[in-house]
């Protein structure tokens, strides 16, 4: 939805923003559903209630297998020059932090009486720590997945299905996060006495950017106490790869009242892709960093935006960076100065990929090596002791890696036979 659209959709009031962002750009239909959200959020996650938050974090340590370790990368460091220390997010159980939200949300529809879970998904690991959600919690599942994820994140689809969960592709558009998410949100605007929407990211309507967010708070929270632990001081930095941004929230939110620490919100620069602004197409899903004002699936937002409000279709080669938005808060935490965008290209992603699996015996997600592309670039630029958000495992990427490679291997050589896999 473009900011052209706003005389359909009505905000409510500022408890729902970031200063200029945020709201309940939603359609009347799905008000009582995103009010009884927000009483919900109040009663269980905020106050409590019937003891939710000690259900969620018993279910994340015993399920979950959180906390996640503090590791000294010592090859990084080496490296660099400097101390790097790597979040471990990939070790929590389905391979990504998005458990740590799924988890508190379906939890939380159970405890609202709700009946059905949707969700929507771009790179497969929410909706593979959704469908796990809600197996582990005895809740029937659907997941909304764009045709072109669905080829390109097979492994994930088969996944999500082996949890009991439908997986509905969705071929409208680009197929990719956005037509993902549009399709779950009409299926919610019809659903809404019996279903739970999972949204992923730190975006949408309030309150799910707040909700989200606070779920996924516990990657800083324990990252916060383990650099003290092992450094004996904060760190200089902290990196995260940022698409919607619910990882970079994640990672951020406790370390936000620390000044000295500099955030570092790493986007998909994309290909060498020139913008088409007749076909709207962006060549990259570097939001923060060359997004403008706007509304997108309720909220409002830096969004990728034509000059007539069109939405952009953004590109990356990690399917959970290429989204066209970027959650509220981090817009508004841009505008402030506290959180410093950042971009580097497909290639420099790759070469990340690469560099953690050689260096340190890590595989990354796609998402992830956009922060090891960056560090590669920029490390002298974030000071002595280094934070880096490991978000998620690359098993879902290694074929679009290999292809990747082999079309890199091609173009560098075209008289060279490539593997025939």
């Amino acid at each position: 939805m473009s900011t052209s659209d706003h005389d359909n959709y009505r905000e409510r009031d500022s408890e729902a923003t970031f200063g200029d962002y945020g709201g309940q750009y939603v359609p009347e239909a799905l008000m009582p559903a995103v009010q009884e959200l927000e009483d919900a959020y109040e009663r269980y996650v905020l106050n409590n209630e019937d003891g939710f938050m000690d259900e969620f974090r018993e279910r994340m340590a015993d399920f979950g297998g959180r906390p996640t370790p503090l590791q000294r990368a010592d090859r990084l460091s080496e490296r660099y020059g400097r101390e790097i220390y790597l979040k471990r997010e990939d070790l929590l159980h389905g391979g990504a932090h998005k458990l740590n939200n799924a988890l508190g949300q379906v939890l939380l529809a159970k405890y609202m009486g709700k009946e059905r879970i949707i969700a929507e998904t771009g790179a497969g690991q929410h909706g593979t720590a959704t469908a796990m959600a809600a197996a582990h919690l005895e809740m029937p599942c659907e997941i909304y997945m764009g045709r072109t994820d669905i080829n390109r994140q097979r492994p994930n689809v088969y996944r999500m299905r082996m949890n009991g969960a439908e997986v509905n592709p969705v071929t409208a558009g680009s197929g990719t996060l956005k037509e993902a998410i549009n399709e779950t949100m009409r299926d919610w605007a019809t659903t809404v006495e019996t279903t739970h929407y999972v949204i992923g990211s730190v975006v949408g309507p309030h309150p799910f950017p707040k909700l989200v967010r606070d779920f996924q708070a516990v990657i800083g929270q324990e990252a916060r106490k383990q650099i003290r632990e092992r450094a004996g001081r904060l760190p200089d930095s902290v990196v995260a790869c940022a698409g919607g941004g619910s990882n970079t929230m994640g990672a951020f939110h406790a370390f936000v009242p620390d000044e000295s620490v500099a955030l570092y919100a790493v986007e998909a620069g994309g290909s060498s892709l020139e913008i088409d602004e007749k076909n709207a197409l962006a060549p990259n899903s570097a939001t923060l960093s060359t997004g403008t004002d706007g509304v997108l699936h309720g909220a409002m937002t830096k969004l990728l935006q034509s000059e007539d409000g069109q939405i952009m279709e953004s590109h990356s080669v990690s399917a959970g960076l290429d989204y066209a938005g970027v959650g509220p808060e981090l817009s508004h935490l841009v505008d402030t100065g506290r959180v410093t965008p950042v971009s580097v290209d497909d290639e420099a992603a790759l070469n990340g990929f690469h560099r953690l699996s050689n260096l340190e015996g890590i595989i990354p997600a796609l998402e992830t090596s956009h922060a090891f592309g960056y560090l590669e670039e920029s490390h002298e630029e974030l000071g002595e002791v280094v934070i880096v958000n490991v978000s998620g495992r690359g098993d879902k990427d290694l074929e679009t890696v290999l292809e990747e490679t082999e079309k890199r291997d091609l173009e560098a050589a075209p008289d060279v036979e490539v593997f025939d896999r």
